[in-house]
């Protein structure tokens, strides 16, 4: 018989079968369990959570005692690769600035420290002209450095014999392509290491200067009236017709921009991946036909008929700052690759090397037997001037005095432009009958960053490369600024223009209550 049902309100009833099992238990043990319990820790909640994602780093026991770390490397490395003194931080008022700028000298240390490391993985070097007890390097000609060096090297040395000039002639930035345009309308572009032609035409109008864009494919000509854009085919693909009567360009590779003057004195920028004009401004200072670009900070520099060198951007009308370097006309303008020297030269047969970091003087000064019309850097820092139809290759100019030049050639024609070739020991000179390939020893940079600037570039890496720059461009865009780094000067500079403007608001206000003090007896007068 079952247990009747009961509620939860309701008293239990007994049964006999309970009274039953209370008298015969089935287990029956006298053993006393006990337990220890412990204090349970408390759990951290919120940020003071452990993330359990994180794995535990164990230290281990060095395995090889002996071995006391990696070697620093040597302080003549370190000071190769040095970027100078640091900034002092005492100035620095903030503990949040503060530890900024700490965290960038760091930074900075750490970075130099592993370029003076990676240097044993650079295994090319550079080579140079020596020469004997009682001899110059300018004694080599063309035909001696030819003979000296192997099959592939003597190759690069050729000559053009055209009809359409004078010609005018660029290099891509990998040095693997050239551009060549004659003032008569002949255009050709083609792989000068292979001697593979892209494309040649005759546009059947003047031309006065051409650059190649962001890649080989396409190339910018300045033709009579406007800037033509084609293809390596030489196919027209777009007509600029607000870029007129052009006489310079320089292209930005890193913001995809198309710098340009016309004679009538305009400055102007074209975006070539969106195709707009970015910035047109009339620099008020005449015909312009010096242009070149810095290309640390991507600033233009234009020289004029003053003796004055001016430097612009896009978002700018007026002039970042200007230089008198010369009481006579310009002639000709460069800055080197890493943005820190730059040559100039005048009528008056001056050259100068200036520091662009420093608005100072002069860090040389060379006078010429005749006035230079062109003037190019190489990668390693050497010199090229052009006088009329002789080059000149001076070594070590910059920072110590060149007594003499590096290397020396003569043309039957008078040279119109020339150019050192990236990562090759090569100046590709542009005469009014051609063009020739030179060959100077220790002009390029022996070793070559694949994702910079690749010579050995196949179509997946050059649309891999171009993707990348254009997704930079637009996710992270640089600027184009005269002082793009920040600088910290320690007890001078802002603490000082706080104070100086402090005072220029406290006078200003101090004016406006006079001023308002003599205004009020006024109008009360006409009131009465």
């Amino acid at each position: 018989m079952g247990k009747p049902t009961q509620r939860y309100f309701s008293q239990p009833i007994q049964t006999e079968s309970d009274v039953t099992n209370e008298k015969n238990p089935k287990v029956q043990s006298k053993e006393v369990i006990t337990y220890e319990v412990t204090d349970i820790k408390k759990r951290p909640w919120g940020r003071r959570q452990a993330d359990r994602h994180k794995k535990k780093v164990k230290q281990k026991s060095n395995p090889n005692p002996t071995f006391k770390g990696r070697v620093r490397p040597s302080e003549k490395l370190l000071q190769k690769y040095s970027k100078g003194a640091g900034v002092s931080i005492k100035g620095v008022k903030t503990s949040i600035h503060q530890k900024k700028l700490e965290k960038k000298e760091k930074n900075i240390k750490f970075a130099t420290e592993q370029a003076a490391r990676t240097e044993v993985l650079l295994t090319e070097d550079v080579g140079y002209l020596e020469a004997d007890d009682g001899e110059t390097t300018t004694q080599f000609t063309q035909k001696h450095i030819v003979n000296s060096v192997d099959i592939t090297a003597a190759t690069k040395h050729f000559d053009l014999r055209l009809d359409f000039g004078p010609y005018r002639a660029k290099y891509t930035r990998n040095g693997r392509h050239l551009l060549i345009g004659g003032k008569k309308g002949h255009v050709a572009a083609f792989d000068w290491v292979t001697k593979k032609l892209h494309c040649e035409i005759n546009v059947m109008e003047s031309i006065h200067d051409i650059n190649w864009l962001h890649i080989e494919t396409m190339f910018a000509v300045a033709q009579k009236d406007w800037v033509y854009i084609y293809d390596n085919q030489g196919i027209e693909l777009h007509c600029i017709k607000r870029l007129n009567k052009v006489s310079r360009m320089e292209f930005l590779p890193y913001h995809f921009l198309l710098a340009s003057c016309s004679e009538q004195g305009y400055l102007s920028w074209l975006d070539v991946s969106i195709g707009q004009i970015v910035g047109q401004y009339n620099t008020n200072l005449g015909r312009l036909s010096i242009l070149t670009q810095n290309p640390w900070n991507a600033t233009l520099c234009l020289g004029h008929a003053k003796g004055v060198v001016s430097f612009w951007s896009p978002t700018s009308r007026d002039p970042l700052a200007k230089m008198l370097c010369h009481k006579a006309p310009v002639t000709a303008l460069h800055v080197d690759p890493t943005g820190t020297y730059m040559a100039t030269s005048a009528s008056n047969r001056e050259l100068k090397i200036w520091d662009v970091r420093q608005l100072k003087g002069p860090v040389q000064e060379y006078k010429l037997v005749t006035a230079a019309n062109n003037l190019a850097f190489s990668q390693k820092r050497m010199l090229a001037v052009g006088m009329g139809n002789i080059v000149e290759i001076y070594r070590d100019c910059c920072a110590t005095a060149a007594k003499k030049a590096y290397l020396r050639h003569r043309f039957v024609t008078p040279i119109s432009n020339f150019n050192f070739c990236p990562y090759e020991d090569v100046l590709g000179v542009a005469t009014a009958r051609g063009f020739t390939s030179l060959l100077v020893p220790g002009t390029g940079e022996p070793n070559f960053d694949s994702l910079e600037a690749n010579p050995f570039q196949s179509k997946s890496q050059r649309r891999e490369a171009e993707v990348k720059s254009l997704l930079e461009k637009y996710l992270k865009p640089p600027k184009v600024n005269y002082e793009p780094r920040k600088k910290a000067k320690g007890k001078g500079g802002s603490v000082k223009m706080a104070k100086n403007r402090k005072i220029l608001q406290e006078e200003a206000k101090k004016e406006f209550i006079k001023q308002k003090k003599e205004l009020l007896p006024e109008k009360r007068s006409k009131e009465k």
